[in-house]
């Protein structure tokens, strides 16, 4: 006889729970949705989680020293022009001075 869905539903969750599987969740916007829809493409992969199960074991395979830079996270630095720095300096000190007793610290002018 063939089982219910509820007796399989049983089985595959006594079989997760004796592997030590767990569930992970991950939310993304748009572009790195599209990024994974093209990486699973280029690599003919039609699910999500094997997609980033052989993602997560490949980079794992590079070791410490060449996964490490695919895995920093690119970070902006904004460095404002020597104009933008002078005026938000002097807007800082109208600002300050309306407060007595306030330490004023020039900023370093940079090159």
């Amino acid at each position: 006889m063939a089982m219910t869905q509820q007796q399989r539903d049983e089985k595959a969750a006594l079989k997760r729970k004796s592997v030590g599987e767990e569930e992970l969740r991950l939310r993304v916007r748009p572009g790195t949705k599209q990024a994974l829809a093209e990486l699973m493409a280029w690599a003919e992969i039609e699910e999500q989680g094997e997609a980033l199960t052989v993602m997560i074991h490949r980079l794992h395979e590079l070791g410490p020293d060449r996964a490490r830079p695919l895995l920093l996270v690119p970070r902006h630095e904004y460095r404002p022009s020597r104009t933008v720095a002078r005026l938000f300096a002097e807007k800082s000190m109208l600002i300050i001075g309306k407060d007595p007793g306030d330490e004023i610290i020039s900023p370093v002018m940079q090159a």
